[in-house]
């Protein structure tokens, strides 16, 4: 078993049960599943702009405990950096968001599954995997 780090498209696939995520649970059998810190926080503002009541909001964090969350440091804030001027200088639009999560990705050296492949081409050293 090994880590594999998901993007916050497949969290919220699997979390709403939703079709999208049948190609890609092949792929996440029997592995060990974590999140970037920056997941969990795109997670429950979605959930927030969607005024979830405490039920719902629980059902969420108890969804997010079968996930390591990865947390910040100041190594993963020094490939963050690397990640966005990277993109910049090759002319690349990235988002902070998923520049956090590649970043995640490759500070732990983790290979990423995520259903917006765009958003991540042209990382360098950055393992994508795809159903």
């Amino acid at each position: 078993m090994s880590l594999v780090l998901i993007d916050t498209d497949i969290a919220s696939f699997i979390f709403k049960g939703s079709d999208y995520a049948d190609p890609y649970l092949p792929l996440l059998s029997s592995q060990e599943l974590a999140l970037s810190f920056m997941t969990v926080a795109e997670l429950f503002q979605w959930a927030i702009l969607r005024q979830w009541g405490d039920r719902r909001l629980a059902q969420l964090e108890q969804y997010l405990s079968n996930y390591l969350v990865i947390p910040v440091d100041q190594t993963l804030c020094r490939q963050w950096a690397q990640v966005r001027v990277e993109q910049q200088s090759a002319g690349r639009s990235i988002s902070p968001q998923d520049a956090w999560i590649a970043a995640t990705a490759l500070r732990h050296d983790l290979p990423l599954v995520t259903h917006n492949i765009k958003d991540f081409l042209g990382i360098f050293n950055l393992r994508l995997l795809t159903p």
